[in-house]
């Protein structure tokens, strides 16, 4: 089985647990049976990071792109994005998107850099891994815009509605759902994982954050994308073994892995 953790920050992980040394915490991850994992960007400092876990390991992919909340004074240009990019081991833009929960006052750049990573998708084409918040109107209307639905992209972390998944599915996007949906307050969100297909869905952990029950409040890690897997199996009524399997299936022919 390849179980996969679609979106996780290896290059942010606490690794007080393992004295320090990534090779363990990911040694740590295939011992439960996580065997692909994407090590995604946030700004262009952390790139040569990402690239650098991605080029140690073979089961390991990196992303490259600036985050909405990790703006500079300066909107990254398309070419700008397109040559970040530019490393085999790379195989997707973002996380870009749109941030009004926390940050309202700079949407024209939000806006303006997200387009740009959508461009640099389609030009490239990578997919978009895109970070969504409080923005399900503009963030619709931008993939509209500038995405290409033959390369198009994930929602990741999906914390939104049922008509917006519904939407982005349309455009040719994946969801992407983490450890929120273990929550105890995330009924809704669960009721979107039910209504979901199997075959359009990715599952991640977006660790160093948001660990899922039972581990809610610790550091989280690669190796609980497991609680999230089996969390989706509960929802739909289904075998875990079936939604590692199709899971992973999504995830090659999203970022055009598969043989």
């Amino acid at each position: 089985m390849l179980l996969t953790d679609s979106h996780c920050h290896l290059d942010r992980l606490d690794l007080s647990p393992y004295d320090g040394d990534l090779d363990a915490a990911i040694a740590a991850a295939r011992a439960r049976g996580v065997a692909r994992m994407l090590c995604i960007g946030i700004d262009r400092s952390n790139a040569p990071a990402v690239i650098g876990i991605a080029e140690r390991f073979d089961d390991i992919y990196a992303s490259v792109g600036i985050h909405p909340l990790d703006l500079a004074d300066t909107v990254e240009a398309v070419d700008a994005l397109v040559a970040l990019a530019d490393n085999d081991r790379v195989i997707a833009i973002g996380e870009t998107g749109l941030d009004y929960y926390y940050s309202e006052d700079n949407k024209d750049a939000q806006q303006e850099s997200f387009y740009n990573h959508l461009r640099a998708s389609a030009l490239t084409g990578k997919p978009s891994i895109v970070h969504t918040r409080e923005a399900r109107e503009d963030t619709l209307a931008i993939i509209r815009e500038a995405s290409d639905p033959n390369v198009a992209g994930v929602l990741h972390c999906f914390t939104e509605s049922l008509d917006m998944a519904k939407a982005a599915l349309e455009l040719n996007f994946y969801i992407s759902f983490s450890g929120i949906i273990t929550f105890k307050n995330a009924a809704e969100l669960r009721d979107v994982v039910a209504h979901m297909p199997l075959e359009r869905m990715l599952i991640e952990t977006d660790s160093p954050y948001l660990a899922p029950v039972p581990y809610r409040g610790k550091k989280n890690e690669p190796k609980y994308v497991v609680e999230v897997a089996q969390c989706v199996a509960d929802i739909k009524g289904i075998s875990f073994e079936q939604v590692v399997e199709q899971t992973a299936e999504n995830f090659d022919r999203l970022f055009k892995l598969a043989a």
